[in-house]
């Protein structure tokens, strides 16, 4: 095995093509989740006899905030649990229910949640400086020469308060480097929810049809292009020549939604060259990947320069003020405008427009840096990357015992476990009779997703979605086993759902 200090064993990353393969049979069958009277008994004999307290807060919590949470992967079946405790590979909810953190804060969180090494750093911050100044503080330098010394692309950076707010501001430089108008992204791919960048988000081909609230002629100039199809990506550069070429391909590296639809590395390495071929930036969106699968990113790993890197929560290490886009340095120098005394030649030109009070803040920029030299001191991708393959191993062992659809596969440490298949469908606006039984489907098949969700919490499991599971280096072999026994005891109560005939 050759893992290199990488999450992902180079010898052998994952068959795109094969993955693929299986999740097209997949949403091609009949749906199998957790049975409905098992689905009764979980509902019955853990939530309602065990999280009481979670129901009671979250029901209080609906009267002053919309839904009850404030964060979407909080909207969990059949009622939000409310947590109070993680460390480590756990949390604990108000009632006292331990489990599993498969979810890691979405990704962030590779040392486990809460490391000592990260919060006694922060506590002593707190104790001389405080959270926030509005200035210049000795942290901001630090942790923006840390991450130039490991991601060899990210020659500048520049903090932000969250993923969205980075890229948003990747695609204002962009425009204003390459003089180009259009922003072309992988479709199925999520950017945050600015009102460009939310275009052909979840499925592929669906264009703005999920960005409620986004007037339609703000996408006059994005575009999507279709995940590992190389022909498509050229076709809509192509097209694009035409009404003010391209400024920008953005992509997450491995795939969208963190490579639940993966992509190879001949797709990564063809999106690089293509669109420098076409004039545009390679924006690789790294608010996953970066830290989690290399200290040198994903980048690193498929042997690709991007111009410019957006990176989230790590960078602040789990800790609020998440988020920074890096380049090129004369990608970089667009947010200077020649300012800072490096390039005379870009004193005349506009200067993109970014802000953020509370970017960059002591207290973030301090939870960052030392987050990022513990990642590398512990070798933490390389570990947590294990993790996620032993987990995936034994959940292909487990749904082949019970002769399940399912389909498990993994980029190092972000692991994907497919029961239905709802984010594998697209859209193809040539058959736009198709558009609405697709749009049913994968409403049924969501409403299956959130099911296994809820099945996998009552046996002590916190996932993303019920669908994906991010795995850190706090984790032991017989941590994951004991996952992974876990697993078996919900795809023991699986089966066909009553009244599904096989897809057409």
């Amino acid at each position: 095995m050759a893992y290199n200090g990488y999450a992902i064993d180079s010898e052998n990353y994952l068959d795109a093509a094969d993955v693929t393969k299986r999740l097209d049979a997949l949403i091609t069958k009949p749906i199998y989740s957790v049975l409905p009277e098992h689905l009764d008994d979980y509902i019955k004999n853990y939530f309602d006899a065990k999280c009481a307290g979670s129901k009671q807060m979250t029901d209080e919590a609906k009267k002053v905030i919309p839904g009850g949470v404030e964060h979407n992967l909080a909207f969990n079946y059949p009622f939000p649990i409310a947590i109070k405790s993680a460390i480590g590979n756990k949390m604990t909810d108000v009632d006292g229910n331990e489990y599993y953190d498969l979810l890691q804060a979405g990704g962030p969180t590779v040392l486990g949640s809460n490391p000592p090494e990260v919060r006694d750093a922060v506590i002593d911050l707190l104790n001389t400086c405080g959270p926030s100044t509005g200035l210049f503080h000795e942290y901001e330098y630090k942790l923006a020469k840390k991450i130039s010394e490991l991601v060899p692309s990210v020659e500048m950076i520049r903090f932000l308060g969250s993923g969205t707010e980075a890229c948003m501001c990747a695609a204002r430089i962009a425009r204003l480097k390459t003089g180009n108008k259009n922003i072309l992204k992988m479709g199925g791919a999520y950017h945050g929810w600015s009102d460009q960048l939310a275009y052909g988000i979840r499925i592929p081909g669906t264009k703005g049809m999920l960005s409620h609230g986004v007037p339609g002629f703000i996408f006059k100039h994005t575009d999507e292009f279709f995940p590992n199809d190389l022909e498509d990506l050229e076709k809509k550069l192509k097209k694009h020549k035409l009404d003010g070429g391209t400024a920008a391909v953005f992509m997450e590296p491995v795939g969208p939604e963190s490579g639940t639809r993966p992509v190879s590395k001949e797709f990564v390495k063809g999106c690089e060259r293509l669109a420098h071929k076409y004039g545009a930036l390679l924006i690789f969106d790294e608010v996953v990947t970066g830290f989690r699968l290399g200290v040198h990113g994903a980048q690193g790993f498929f042997g690709v320069d991007p111009d410019l890197t957006v990176f989230g929560k790590v960078v602040a290490g789990g800790y609020p003020g998440a988020g920074a886009v890096g380049g090129h340095r004369d990608c970089m120098a667009y947010l200077g405008a020649g300012l800072d005394g490096q390039s005379k030649q870009l004193k005349k030109v506009h200067k993109a427009l970014c802000g953020g009070t509370l970017s960059a803040t002591p207290i973030s920029t301090c939870a960052g840096y030392h987050m990022i030299c513990e990642i590398e001191k512990q070798n933490a991708c390389e570990k947590a990357g294990r993790m996620g393959d032993r987990l995936t191993r034994g959940l292909q062992e487990s749904i082949k015992k019970y002769n399940l659809p399912f389909v498990a596969f993994n980029q190092g440490s972000i692991c994907h476990l497919d029961s239905v298949g709802t984010m594998h469908f697209s859209i193809d606006w040539s058959r736009l009779w198709e558009v609405p039984g697709i749009i049913k489907e994968t409403g049924i098949r969501q409403n299956e997703m959130e099911h296994m969700g809820a099945a996998y919490m009552a046996e002590g499991l916190i996932t993303l979605a019920g669908s994906r599971l991010y795995t850190s280096a706090a984790y032991t072999e017989e941590d994951i086993d004991d996952v992974i026994a876990r697993f078996d005891r919900v795809f023991a109560k699986c089966g066909r759902l009553p009244g599904q005939e096989a897809k057409k």
